[in-house]
């Protein structure tokens, strides 16, 4: 925020009249009809003001007239940075306070992604690489989804509902067209773009930024906040994490990896100004091993050593890379992340010539066999530590090389991660918090259950919970390892000498082990079946185990 736009926060000018405004509008609609309000607080100060318009727009009401719900709805993606996590619950929990007091018809309450679809459960217990601009998988799962069912748990109780929200038309050029398309006339709301039977009302459409300041900071809340300490929080950004209702909020609300109010596991931009941001201000130098890890997540994401070479559907795909042809041979060019120096590896035909700084050129057609004939398992780290690059011919009759595309993280990076995330949830040292949990117990037992269905047959994860802790979590006992260790190790071998895949006889085992017990077995044959047409199964071609087309 410039200093010109902080001097003139206190200046009374058109403010008093734009939010006179919108509480006589807010009011109006309230009144208008029987429709339950849900209303989205990020914590930021647009959601804020829009919070407290509302509360004082409630209290110019006599109690007759007081005849519907205003459900206060907060997103908790359980990767929150930690002190906003506490500024939230604090104002969640006094809002609540003084509704009761004032006898308002208001609720709050946090939504939180499933267990199965939050942050660490997919990184770690299913192994999706960290989001970025191109694979932002995040907002979906922990934002839209835990929102979207709360709001349609209300349209199921109350037939419509309307969604209140603190967007403003001068925020960006996208974010003022998309109110504008959406608007439906004659009428103060809008359509929601993906919900049926839920409409948008953005009372506070018309603000600038300079009306939200001089508003909140002449205004204490209703609650008991001065604002001020959120405008601390703003000092070295002017942006905030929205709560994310539906994909076009989404698309123009953009990152929040450079907000005050993202989460502090963000890994789509390249800088995270969030953590940064507190730790320079010198008070809050807990947070640095946050941030170090953040940025550990960032790094292996293009690790190919940290990377399967197939999808989590078994299907693997090809990447054409560059290269350049020099007196000695070709040379395939690759980039650094960050835009640095690319780095160069001499192309050549034989295991035997390969050294660190080559790669080994396989034609398209033999791909399969090679694979099948070296045993090398796509679900685990490069063989030979290199890259194999595959060659055939363009249209043009040029030569294309191309490697094996990256997949989810190994079972051995999910690993690492989990156990550099447990040594840093023992250490690390909240203020005013006895326990502070980075992930949360449930999430730790959905992780052993999906490393257990990947073929972790050792049980890693409770081993290295009491490695860190020195004491055991309460698992569920319905997960323990289907084979012991010395049984995997045969069947591995076992597997080896019939020219098996081992790890879809992991999987193979596993899911027989979900029915025994189960009298009608029925979608055994078909989980089998989607299980042995998986693409990557081609390449066990050359033993008869399977044969399709490659392409």
């Amino acid at each position: 925020m410039t200093q010109g736009i902080i001097s003139n926060l206190f200046t009374q000018h058109e403010g008093d009249t734009v939010s006179r405004r919108s509480i006589d509008l807010i009011k109006r609609v309230y009144l208008n009809d029987t429709r339950p309000w849900v209303v989205g607080f990020s914590g930021g100060k647009d959601s804020t003001l829009t919070t407290q318009l509302i509360f004082e727009a409630l209290l110019e009401l006599s109690p007759e007239q007081l005849h519907k719900k205003v459900f206060i709805i907060s997103s908790d993606t359980l990767v929150e940075n930690p002190l906003v996590v506490s500024m939230i619950n604090g104002s969640l929990h006094r809002m609540q306070e003084a509704a009761l007091k004032y006898n308002l018809p208001i609720e709050t309450q946090k939504v939180k992604p499933l267990t199965e679809k939050t942050f660490w459960t997919n990184i770690i217990g299913r192994g999706y690489p960290t989001p970025n601009q191109t694979f932002r998988w995040c907002t979906d799962r922990l934002k839209i989804d835990p929102a979207n069912r709360f709001i349609k748990d209300k349209v199921s109780k109350y037939g419509e509902i309307i969604m209140v929200l603190g967007v403003r038309s001068s925020e960006s050029t996208s974010r003022g067209q998309s109110i504008k398309d959406h608007e439906i006339s004659g009428s103060e709301l809008m359509r929601h773009t993906s919900l049926a039977n839920a409409y948008v009302f953005a009372p506070i459409k018309e603000f600038v930024l300079d009306d939200v300041w001089s508003y909140l900071l002449q205004n204490p809340a209703p609650w008991g906040e001065d604002h001020h300490k959120l405008q601390k929080m703003y000092m070295d950004s002017s942006s905030e994490c929205p709560l994310v209702v539906d994909q076009n909020i989404k698309e123009s609300a953009g990152s929040c990896g450079n907000s005050r109010f993202g989460c502090w596991t963000c890994t789509v931009v390249n800088q995270d100004k969030s953590l940064t941001g507190f730790i320079q201000t010198g008070e809050h130098d807990w947070l640095k091993p946050l941030l170090k890890f953040r940025n550990k997540m960032v790094l292996i994401r293009d690790d190919r050593s940290k990377r399967m070479h197939k999808r989590m559907n078994g299907a693997f795909y090809l990447l054409e890379v560059q290269h350049e042809i020099k007196e000695d041979g070709i040379y395939i060019v690759q980039k650094k992340k960050g835009g640095r120096a690319a780095t160069s590896h001499k192309v050549v035909d034989r295991i035997e010539d390969l050294t660190d700084e080559s790669v080994l050129a396989v034609p398209k057609a033999q791909l399969s066999q090679f694979i099948a004939k070296h045993n090398i398992d796509l679900s685990k780290p490069e063989e030979f530590n290199i890259q194999f690059v595959v060659t055939e011919t363009n249209e043009d009759g040029q030569s294309v090389y191309s490697h094996l595309g990256l997949g989810p993280f190994t079972l051995a990076t999910r690993t690492e991660l989990m156990r550099d995330l447990l040594i840093l949830q023992r250490d690390l040292k909240v203020p005013n918090s006895v326990e502070y949990k980075l992930i949360q117990d449930d999430e730790l037992r959905a992780i052993r259950r999906l490393w257990l269905r990947e073929g972790d047959w050792n049980d890693t994860l409770p081993e290295l919970y009491r490695e860190v802790f020195g004491v055991d979590l309460d698992w569920e006992h319905d997960d323990r390892q289907i084979l012991t260790s010395d049984q995997a190790n045969d069947l591995e071998l076992l597997s080896q000498k019939h020219g098996l895949d081992f790890n879809m006889v992991q999987k193979l085992f596993t899911t027989a082990n979900d029915f025994l017990g189960v009298k009608v077995k029925r979608g055994f044959n078909k989980d089998v079946a989607a299980l042995l047409s998986q693409d990557y199964l081609t390449l066990y071609k050359e033993q008869g185990v399977l044969e399709r087309d490659e392409d």
